[in-house]
């Protein structure tokens, strides 16, 4: 029989002692106090658990992984991980839940309710703990500290993930290959792998993928969106760990170093060729196999001077790759496939890199700065052959005569002496000629109304309005 009955709400009580501790719920008495940090409580129970929080203490052992905790309700509902027990369950929907402050919150999807209203900017919040946490993003108050490295977080949940990489636990197992992850939303993410699914689809080109995060990085190809910029030069990047990487041109960071000889460098690709001195894997040398640098940017760019394991084969021509995704480029010149769009003109490229770098046209940014002279490229390739004018460096010989060039594209020019070749030939009148840019000005005669006689060089086709003037012109080919 409940004979102590509370006179505001009309709860009962069977012990005497119950019924006091209620009553502290309309009277707001806390006669309990920590002596640590002078806290108040309106039970004995609620400060000895407090007081753990200074002591260290945490009596109660999970069974299941070892795992300790300073109240015994917290080790309940840990341990429901490990049982999947879900007792509390929504009679809207039948979802169940593990805990009972969870499926509180989750009616409120159904009821809409919103109590908890930000004094701020007026967001209004379904759970107070949810007003609390975002308050902090007003006050900037980060409470909850990792007694490791002195980082602190704006929600305790945080901290708990975050102390993970200092005990190196990992709670959460993939049923399918026992793979364990820090993060239940690392796992999530893993978990497709298995199943396959890609759920986020890009509404563009129709490609789809396993994360919301590629998706979204992806988009950036068709909007052209560069949103990490530079603060150093102003350079903008699509993705965050290109800023970074670009980052360590300025600061000069090499946080990738060689444990064999110490040698560091800015990227782990950088080391992985590297390292390949000291394992012999068989290299080449630029001169090894008589290339040089190509004058089309991107091929130089991707040039491996260490050669990888091809293991992925183009069906339609036989050739290997090393790197799936130089596959699926490849093969882009079968299918002819331009997927990356410019939105200003509307030219396609089958490269997300042709299309950055042809963007630099309308944008007219020049990110590859010569330290020499000052002067910019828009391709890094430009700024190398650039920089062979403050060097010197002619490493393009001809075999015939022994000259020397800074170009392999002017080395190909100056053998067309040699061999008599002209490639360039004029549509309206067959003259050919060895430089394409004798062949442009050669046809500005056809296209130019004639007033009076024009006097035309035979070396390279430009043509001149006075004989006094070519005869000048020609002591430059003499």
């Amino acid at each position: 029989e409940k004979c102590h009955k509370c006179e505001e709400c009309g709860k009962g009580f069977v012990r005497k002692a119950h019924f006091i501790q209620h009553q502290r719920v309309h009277t707001g008495e806390k006669p309990f106090q920590c002596n640590e940090c002078g806290k108040s409580f309106s039970r004995s129970s609620f400060v000895i658990e407090h007081q753990r929080i200074h002591t260290g203490e945490r009596p109660y052992e999970c069974n299941y992984c070892g795992k300790t905790f300073s109240v015994s309700s917290t080790l309940i509902r840990h341990q429901r991980i490990h049982t999947g027990e879900r007792p509390y369950q929504c009679n809207q929907c039948k979802q169940s839940f593990s805990q009972r402050r969870s499926l509180v919150k989750h009616q409120r999807i159904h009821t809409g309710e919103k109590p908890h209203k930000c004094s701020d900017c007026g967001k209004a919040f379904s759970w107070k703990s949810h007003l609390i946490e975002h308050q902090r993003t007003h006050t900037g108050e980060k409470p909850y500290h990792c007694t490791k490295c002195k980082k602190s977080f704006s929600r305790n949940s945080l901290l708990v993930e975050h102390q993970r990489i200092h005990t190196g636990e990992r709670p959460h197992k993939c049923g399918e290959c026992g793979k364990a992850f820090r993060l239940s939303t690392y796992l999530i993410q893993h978990q497709k792998i298995h199943t396959g699914e890609k759920p986020f689809l890009c509404i563009e080109c129709g490609k789809s993928f396993s994360r919301s995060s590629f998706l979204i990085e992806h988009q950036r190809i068709h909007t052209g969106e560069r949103p990490y910029q530079c603060k150093e030069c102003g350079k903008s990047f699509s993705q965050l760990c290109n800023l970074t990487r670009h980052q360590r041109i300025h600061t000069g960071d090499k946080p990738h170093k060689c444990e064999e000889c110490g040698k560091a460098f800015s990227r782990s690709s950088g080391l992985i060729q590297h390292q390949r001195i000291h394992t012999r894997e068989k290299t080449y040398s630029y001169n090894e196999t008589k290339e040089s640098f190509d004058p089309n940017c991107s091929l130089v760019i991707q040039q491996e001077i260490y050669p990888k394991e091809k293991s992925y084969k183009c069906d339609e021509c036989g050739k290997t790759f090393s790197v799936s995704a130089h596959l699926v480029q490849h093969q882009r010149i079968h299918t002819g496939e331009k997927p990356y769009l410019c939105t200003v003109c509307g030219k396609s490229f089958s490269r997300s890199s042709f299309l950055i770098e042809h963007q630099r046209i309308h944008t007219g940014e020049r990110p590859y700065l010569c330290r020499q002279c000052g002067k910019s490229f828009s391709q890094l390739c430009n700024l190398i052959r650039h920089q062979g004018v403050h060097t010197g460096n002619k490493p393009h010989k001809c075999d015939e005569c022994g000259k020397a060039f800074s170009r392999n594209s002017g080395l190909i020019q100056h053998q067309r002496i040699h061999t008599g070749e002209k490639p360039y030939k004029c549509e309206k009148c067959d003259k050919s000629f060895s430089q394409q840019r004798s062949l442009v000005n050669h046809q500005k005669i056809h296209a130019e109304v004639k007033t009076q006689e024009t006097h035309e060089c035979d070396a390279c086709g430009e043509a001149f309005n006075c004989r006094i003037s070519l005869i000048q012109h020609q002591k430059l080919h003499t």
